[in-house]
């Protein structure tokens, strides 16, 4: 059981990060948009960080070699399965020898295809994220042959093939123009009355950004001390002033130390936004309150948390899964298998 990739335009199999390893002096990298990579394995029956793709910007196809249900999610895009148009975020059914193909990417900058049961990928640390700095990864080429492990028989709808799956997930907005938060860095007064600076200009994407952090040209705030910065270590989301002519915010592939005064902290939540924000896009600034951070988080989250309910009882209702304690033939042979909340999940009958 295989998937085949035909054009890898820019992918990556990838999940939500190292976690271990910024204590070894590894960044976390990882998913750049989290939401849209989780909502894209709990909608493929997965757990949160079971390695999947992430396809950027450019056109992407990959043929079946099994039936397999699939969730794509992330930025607008043009999806088919075997020519048949399909929508993202929600569940997909893919048959043996069909195409999936990606194409049109845009309002956004990445998209991200979950399968059922994952695909099997290297491991670092606990985690399948590239990295670009210690030459770990595993970047799709053409004729790439990704190992899957769970087989599922097309589930269509018998009456007029009608919508199948109506989750309730609240698809986020992609625009040309964002609205990031930020929550003041340690450094902001640093900045004097230029800090203001940060909310009132409109800012823009840089061709030169990218996974380890955006380049925003516009007006910039300027320090006002001298004084030598020392290395630190600093947050994914720091927003630094590195020179005259851009705005850098350090991504997941950020270093995990650097010697410039912070600004600001992008939020969790506004880390997705920029993770699709496209060269040319405009950003703007709004200032926030950790609680207030902290408060849309766990919304989005909880979110996240309902939408795996209602998938597991779907899932459950047409047939995909086992009852606990009757193990399943294909279990997959990876680490991922044994983390917890791993459906128990199995060939489903066709209809």
């Amino acid at each position: 059981m295989s998937l085949v990739i035909q054009q890898p335009g820019n992918s990556v199999v990838t999940d939500l990060g190292r976690f271990r390893g910024p204590r070894f002096g590894l960044p976390v990298n990882g998913a750049l948009d989290q939401f849209s990579a989780r909502a894209a394995n709990i909608l493929a029956g997965n757990p949160d960080n079971a390695p999947l793709l992430e396809v950027t910007a450019l056109d992407f196809r990959m043929r079946a070699t099994t039936d397999l249900l699939i969730a794509v999610t992330g930025a607008p895009l043009h999806l088919t399965v075997g020519g048949r148009e399909c929508q993202q975020w929600e569940p997909v059914s893919v048959r043996a020898g069909e195409t999936v193909a990606l194409r049109r990417i845009d309002g956004g900058l990445r998209a991200y295809i979950a399968v059922h049961g994952s695909v099997e990928a290297p491991v670092l640390l606990g985690s399948c994220a590239p990295d670009t700095v210690a030459g770990f990864g595993l970047r799709l080429i053409e004729g790439t042959e990704l190992k899957t492990f769970r087989s599922v028989p097309p589930i269509r709808q018998p009456y007029f093939d009608l919508p199948l799956f109506r989750l309730g997930l609240t698809r986020p907005q992609f625009t040309s123009t964002a609205v990031v938060e930020v929550t003041d860095g340690p450094d902001v007064e640093e900045f004097g009355g230029t800090a203001d600076l940060l909310y009132n200009t409109e800012y823009t994407v840089s061709a030169r950004s990218n996974h380890i952090g955006l380049r925003l040209g516009g007006a910039l705030p300027e320090r006002q001390s001298t004084a030598e910065v020392l290395s630190r270590g600093v947050p994914v989301g720091a927003i630094e002033v590195p020179s005259r002519e851009e705005l850098l915010v350090l991504h997941r592939g950020r270093g995990v130390t650097a010697g410039y005064p912070v600004l600001a902290v992008v939020t969790s939540r506004s880390l997705d936004v920029l993770a699709q924000a496209r060269p040319g896009h405009k950003i703007i600034f709004r200032r926030t309150s950790v609680p207030e951070a902290t408060a849309k988080y766990r919304a989005a989250l909880r979110e996240l948390e309902t939408l795996r309910s209602t998938v597991s009882t779907v899932f459950a209702l047409l047939g995909v899964g086992n009852q606990p304690g009757n193990p399943s033939s294909n279990q997959p042979s990876n680490h991922y298998s044994n983390q917890p909340g791993w459906p128990r999940l199995a060939p489903a009958a066709g209809s």
